[in-house]
Formats: structure tokens, sequence, C-alpha cells
């Protein structure tokens, strides 16, 4: 089965691109230079010892509810942007969370298809909507900033890579650690032991940025084409893809990473990654 092997580098290097910082682990410090006032395009936690720049999700949160700051601008039209460019391929490469679910996925044991659960693709719309959004954006404080809902309560990546790391690193941190660190790591903890299980189950049912960038994916510039030429509907791009995306009928469905498996395996190469200004056109239904 042919894949995409060398993904991962491209998923380690920007890991490290949005983490440069590695001793500030060890310090027990948050980075607070100049480059926190840009956003990287994954997911990865602004409290981070070792991040160089914010979280999108985490920015968009804290400033949506306030028109009077220029930085809300700059956050929305930096995720349409990237949206509009790229899609759901921050998902498939530049995002470190994702790939730390990845790594999980590969740890040796008996795998299970989230195909039966296809209905849980809808709730990160939900959480994108309600934590995000909505309420960031009636709950503020006295200055207008909104208070981080999704990141407070329910992001799996601040716990991995801001609370744990700092609160082992500084002592007064651990010593404050209250219900809100408990409930989260509880979170991080199943999202980690269904990653051994399951494929990217964060990025599949719960995370408001893919959901987000999955919104582009049938319009963005970077889009998978299907050749009808070629395509002899065998469904070998279909049975490889671990998002469980009907890749000959829907090549840019809203759930692919365009991690470029389906690419990779299809025997007819009928299926290209290709930059495109205009929408592709439905692949016609074969007559039996």
């Amino acid at each position: 089965m042919a894949k995409n092997r060398h993904r991962w580098k491209i998923q380690l290097g920007a890991t490290l691109a949005a983490n440069p910082f590695l001793l500030n682990f060890f310090q027990g410090k948050i980075s607070r230079g100049r480059l926190k006032g840009i956003c990287v395009p994954g997911l990865n936690c602004y409290s981070c010892p070792a991040a160089a720049a914010s979280c999108p999700i985490g920015a968009v949160q804290a400033v949506i509810g306030s028109s009077k700051y220029h930085f809300a601008y700059y956050v929305v039209g930096f995720l349409l942007f990237i949206g509009v460019l790229l899609g759901r391929v921050v998902c498939g490469f530049l995002c470190p969370f994702g790939w730390f679910q990845e790594l999980l996925h590969k740890i040796p044991t008996k795998k299970f298809s989230t195909k039966r659960f296809h209905i849980l693709t809808h709730l990160k719309y939900g959480i994108l909507l309600l934590f995000v959004i909505i309420l960031p954006m009636t709950v503020v404080n006295e200055v207008g900033m909104g208070d981080p809902f999704f990141y407070k309560y329910l992001c799996p990546a601040g716990i991995l890579e801001g609370g744990i790391p700092l609160s082992l690193a500084d002592s007064s941190i651990r010593a404050s650690l209250g219900w809100l660190f408990t409930w989260k790591s509880c979170i991080l903890l199943g999202i980690a032991v269904l990653s051994v299980f399951f494929y990217r189950p964060f990025c599949k049912w719960l995370c408001p940025l893919g959901a987000f960038y999955g919104l582009y994916n049938k319009v963005s510039v970077y889009r998978l084409e299907v050749n009808e030429s070629k395509c002899t509907s065998c469904g070998a791009c279909s049975r490889v893809c671990k998002m469980d995306v009907e890749v000959f009928h829907i090549p840019n469905h809203a759930e692919c990473i365009r991690c470029g498996d389906c690419v990779a395996t299809c025997p007819q190469q009928a299926i290209t990654k290709t930059f495109a200004l205009k929408r592709q056109t439905k692949k016609k239904e074969t007559v039996t």
C-alpha cells in the first residue's frame, strides 16, 4: 500500500518552526517576543513554553467580542486567507496536535474505523460556533476581551503544550492547580487513548480550527482533482482514506486533510494535487 512517506518530515519541521524555543521547557517560562503578535496556522498553544507565535483559535476568542482591537481583523483575515489558499492542508501537514495524534496512532494495536461514528464529525462545527464565536462575543470583560472558553474548558493542546510543561517546571504553578487542570487532563487522556485506536479523533470530531478550514475545502486554491477519463471507480482511494472520504465522488470533502495517501494509492494515477482557481465539476456517475 503506497503512502506519503515523507509527510512526517514536514510535520516535524512545522512543529519545530512553531516551537523553536525548546530551552524554555526547562526554564518554565513563556516566550513573550514580538512574534506572539502573529498566529501560526495550526493548533499550537500560546502558553507552550517553546511557542514563538499565537494560536489562531485562542486569538479569535480573545478579541472577537470587540471591534476596537485591530488584532481581531488581522486574525480573521489570516484565517480566511489560509482557508481559501490551503483548506485543511494545515491539518494534514502543519498542525502539531494533529501530528501528535498520528504518532499515537502508530502504536501497534488493533485499529478501528470511525465510519460508523460519522455523525460525530458535526460536533466540531457546534464547538466552533458556540465556544469560539458566540460565547466569546457575548461574555466579555470591561476592556472588551472575550473569555477563551474553548481554550479554558476543552482544548487538549493547551494542557499538553502549556499546562503540563509549565506545572512540571514551576512549583508555584503546581501549587495553584485546580479542577480545571484535572478536567482538561482527563480530556487530553481520553483523546490520547482514542488516538491509539482511532485515527485523529480530535481532528474529526472536536477541533474548531479543522471545522473552519473544512468549510473552505471545496473552494480552496490547493485542491485534489480526479481525472474522469482515468478513474475506474475501483474505490482504492476511499479504502485507504483514514478520514473516511469517498475520494472519487467528493475529492474536496470537508474532512479531507490532503495527506496524499489517495494520490499515492490510485492504480490509475487519476488523482492529482493542484493549485486551481476554478471550482471542480462533479464527477459523472458511471452507468452499469
